[in-house]
């Protein structure tokens, strides 16, 4: 079975596309999560294969669902960002041959093909449709609703995995060079670009509107503590320690003004969903959360990175997206779980989405009202990525399980949970999720 990437036509890219054609007749029925790590042990039973494996059979347990019921298969075969295996380094065939190989030895320990996957899971015989979407978990839900809705497939499995394997993370190509020559120099700071351009945009906008970076403390802690109740999170499972508003202030620079709490932690996991037929849904065992629309930002900067203006405009521009495929205003959303891997433009996605009202440049203040889960606005309920760990999926199964009430201690109270909106990665570049308990 050859493995096709997703086309262009499958994401609601630009404006005045209107109501989403599948609107309210997809649902999200099952979530897998495999355990996390700092770094990769080296073993087989802890491999990025492994736990993808492990990922996908408790979505299928989750949902209520044999495997000879699923006929779709949607991975992300990116399965990092920024580490890779360095020439010459030897790769742990012990590992490679505790599973059914493929062609290239790497699969299965640092990048993911559903080859590798339909030969270590043979119990899945009635996959006819798999499909490649890029980079992030947020994008294969897009790829996977659209699949469902287009007819492509009625019972699709989403894969997204993480590996974080030992050594300097951005290791590879020039940064894993003595020096970077040219425009990279200053871009690739510190290994990651999008921490060099976001700490730009966070101090242009801290000069625009008169904020200042201390006032992302109450964001920094109300993420924490919903992290810490996330009990497949990193920080919930290895190092279930709260971060106060002081160890927030004096934290040191990566890329001022970003400090280092304003950025995610890398770790090794893979998440999975289920998503089928809101026909299908009905005799489930959970409890079905229908997609409402899906969005896809592609604004490319004019220059070496977003300007502040650029990543307001776009922002806004996703929002319409949002709300005009799914029929709603922000006043419908209950709660949002917009990607935060770079703590420093959560905000950007709140004002964009004139969530609870807000206009550009009042984020910082609302931060500074009652966003807790107990509160009548909560933000990021999930924890996100800087409350759990680098996945880019615990704002999506957050949304899932909230919204079928089965959240646990992150459960909001302060709001009836019916509407929420998730996505990511960046402000200017990523694919947005509209979630509803009602199809309708």
């Amino acid at each position: 079975m050859t493995t096709q990437h997703a086309p262009a036509s499958m994401y609601r890219s630009t404006e005045g596309l209107g109501i989403w054609e599948h609107r309210g007749k997809v649902a999200a029925v099952g979530i897998g999560h495999s355990p996390t790590a700092r770094r990769w042990d080296e073993t087989p039973e802890t491999s990025m294969g492994a736990w993808s494996i492990l990922a996908l059979r408790r979505a299928m347990e989750d949902a209520g669902v044999s495997p000879d019921q699923v006929d779709g298969l949607v991975v992300v075969p990116e399965t990092t960002t920024g580490a890779n295996w360095p020439e010459g380094k030897p790769i742990p065939m012990d590992v490679v041959n505790a599973f059914n190989t493929t062609s290239d030895p790497l699969d299965g320990v640092a990048q993911l093909s559903t080859e590798w996957l339909l030969k270590n899971m043979p119990e899945l015989t009635s996959v006819k449709f798999t499909m490649y979407a890029p980079v992030c978990m947020s994008a294969a839900l897009a790829v996977a609703a659209q699949a469902v809705g287009d007819g492509l497939t009625h019972t699709c499995l989403v894969l997204k995995s993480w590996h974080n394997l030992e050594g300097r993370y951005y290791q590879g190509g020039a940064n894993a060079e003595d020096a970077i020559p040219g425009t990279p120099a200053i871009r690739n700071l510190w290994g990651a670009p999008a921490s060099y351009g976001t700490a730009l945009q966070f101090a242009e906008y801290c000069r625009k509107y008169g904020k200042t970076h201390d006032m992302m403390a109450p964001f920094m802690e109300n993420s924490r503590r919903n992290g810490l109740m996330f009990p497949e999170g990193y920080w919930a499972q290895h190092r279930p320690e709260r971060l106060t508003e002081e160890d927030y202030l004096v934290a040191r620079w990566i890329a001022k003004p970003a400090s280092l709490y304003d950025n995610d932690i890398p770790i090794m996991v893979s998440g999975a969903y289920l998503f089928t037929t809101a026909e299908r849904a009905q005799s489930m065992k959970q409890k079905p959360v229908y997609i409402l629309n899906h969005a896809t930002s592609t604004t490319q900067p004019r220059s070496l990175t977003p300007t502040l203006d650029e990543v307001e405009e776009d922002t806004a521009r996703t929002a319409r997206k949002i709300y005009e495929g799914a029929g709603i205003t922000a006043k419908d959303l209950s709660f949002e779980n917009m990607y935060d891997g770079f703590s420093l433009f959560h905000q950007f996605h709140l004002e964009g989405l004139g969530y609870r009202g807000i206009k550009f440049g009042e984020a910082l203040d609302f931060y500074q009202t009652d966003i807790s889960i107990e509160g009548p606005n909560p933000v990021s309920p999930s924890g996100g990525n800087i409350g759990s760990g680098r996945s880019r999926f615990w704002m999506h199964t957050d949304c899932i399980q909230q919204l079928q009430r089965r959240a646990g201690d992150r459960q909001v109270t302060g709001v009836k949970p019916e509407i929420a909106v998730s996505g990511g990665p960046m402000p200017t570049g990523g694919s947005f999720t509209v979630w509803s308990a009602t199809p309708d």
